[in-house]
């Protein structure tokens, strides 16, 4: 069988998230798979990188399939252009060595969230950022990131339900830009829990807005307690960026 990698950008707001679930097909993963089976007569089930939940969009999200079709990468990409929705796209096709697993084989991952700071939102990219109209103390919140860089047991910032599960993760940076009204924070890591960092900026938030002091975070990591960190922020300002092999 062949080893299919798809390379794919999806606005997430209408979406129950990634992963396909057994009560509604309205997720990436189902449209996507409904539209590979269709197309190769088979009942094929693409592997992605990772899971984004409901809301969250994708840049350059991966995943992989196997197939015995014969199609060509490009014929597979056109397909797949002509039949999803016009909010997923598969930017590239490629056939890959049987050993590439979309999800095993990630060596690290970004993901971006952007943030409009100003008095009033704008309707126009309302569904792609969070609007926050309160000012923020910005270089609080650069002072802050730094206690997320390194391994670190990120209980209180997940919401993961396993306690089978390892909570240490490896964040190798984070970076916050600002351009004019828009803040963007880059998070660079190994891999990340379920909605971490949602949380991270969450808290990163509360830093901004005053209430807890830059260090706090460095206490957070050590109390492994979610109910004293920062809320969830909204979905629609986070993307997975990129994804590295």
């Amino acid at each position: 069988m062949r080893n299919i990698k798809l390379v794919i950008q999806y606005d997430g707001s209408r979406y129950r998230g990634w992963q396909r679930l057994g009560d509604t097909d309205n997720t990436i993963q189902a449209k996507i798979e409904n539209v590979l089976s269709r197309m190769t007569g088979e009942q094929v089930e693409i592997i992605g990188s990772g899971r984004t939940d409901a809301g969250v969009h994708a840049l350059n999200q991966v995943a992989n399939f196997k197939t015995n079709s014969t199609m060509s990468t490009l014929e597979i990409q056109d397909y797949c252009y002509r039949y999803l929705p016009d909010d997923i796209v598969i930017k590239s096709v490629e056939e890959v060595d049987d050993r590439f697993h979309a999800r095993y084989n990630v060596k690290g991952k970004k993901y971006l969230y952007r943030i409009l700071n100003s008095k009033y939102h704008d309707p126009f990219i309302r569904k792609y950022i969070t609007h926050v109209p309160e000012k923020l103390d910005l270089e609080a919140m650069k002072t802050a990131v730094n206690y997320f860089i390194g391994e670190h047991d990120f209980t209180s910032f997940t919401t993961a339900k396993s306690k089978k599960k390892s909570r240490v993760k490896k964040v190798f940076d984070v970076e916050i830009f600002k351009d004019g009204d828009i803040i963007e924070i880059l998070f660079y890591g190994k891999g990340f829990l379920h909605n971490m960092v949602r949380i991270m900026v969450g808290t990163l938030l509360e830093v901004g807005y005053g209430k807890v002091k830059s260090e706090y975070i460095k206490e957070l990591l050590e109390k492994k307690d979610r109910s004293l960190a920062g809320p969830t922020a909204p979905p629609q300002g986070l993307f997975l960026y990129e994804v590295e092999y």
